[in-house]
């Protein structure tokens, strides 16, 4: 696809031409079958923890929209597969190095073409953020929508850090819970059923 078909796909919101872009999704769930994945969000609290080494000797770390990484000590340093919904600046991508790119909202319109038209990238397909958003009865953050697709994988661990939902707010921004469309607590729930019924899930806490 050329940026001038990627313009019209995006202005029509035409999600078979736009689900063409990038690592299909059974490519992308492959390369997560057995793996040991660290999933890092940016709640703030987790800049008081030591969890950095742990993070980095995952078989995959994932990170989260700009990827504040105030520390190795707490957060690691290797950034495998960056997960956003916002565009992320060029000079993050340099200093992050992601392998790959997954672009979960289902927002198309905010999708650059700089981004899109990136080999290591895949679309989160819109059905699945439909799914999620009726189950929550709000739009799911970053952070969820990756959860889930680690949850309908065949990852053999995932480790969640810096999950806090907005108790401490997030390393990204100052916004609190109020300024933001999310339910955090309807958030809270699905996660603590996840890691009630399936044990390759746990929560690491500070």
């Amino acid at each position: 696809m050329n940026r001038l078909r990627f313009e019209i796909a995006k202005f029509r919101q035409d999600e078979a031409q736009l689900s063409t872009l990038g690592l299909p999704r059974a490519a992308l769930l492959e390369r997560l079958e057995s793996r040991r994945v660290a999933l890092v969000g940016n709640a703030r609290a987790l800049a008081a923890t030591d969890f950095g080494r742990e993070i980095d000797m995952a078989d995959l770390v994932i990170r989260l929209n700009s990827a504040p990484m105030p520390a190795a000590r707490s957060h690691g340093s290797r950034t495998d597969w960056l997960a956003m919904s916002t565009p992320v600046p060029e000079a993050t991508l340099r200093d992050r190095r992601p392998d790959l790119l997954l672009w979960m909202t289902a927002k198309r319109k905010r999708l650059p073409w700089r981004i899109a038209r990136r080999e290591g990238f895949h679309l989160n397909p819109a059905d699945e953020n439909a799914r999620l958003r009726r189950r929550l009865d709000a739009p799911a953050t970053t952070g969820l929508m990756v959860i889930d697709l680690l949850a309908r994988s065949g990852v053999s661990r995932a480790a969640l850090y810096g999950f806090d939902f907005f108790a401490s707010k997030s390393l990204s921004g100052r916004r609190d819970a109020t300024q933001v469309p999310h339910d955090f607590d309807a958030e809270r729930l699905f996660v603590e059923m996840l890691l009630s019924t399936d044990p390759r899930f746990v929560h690491r806490k500070g």
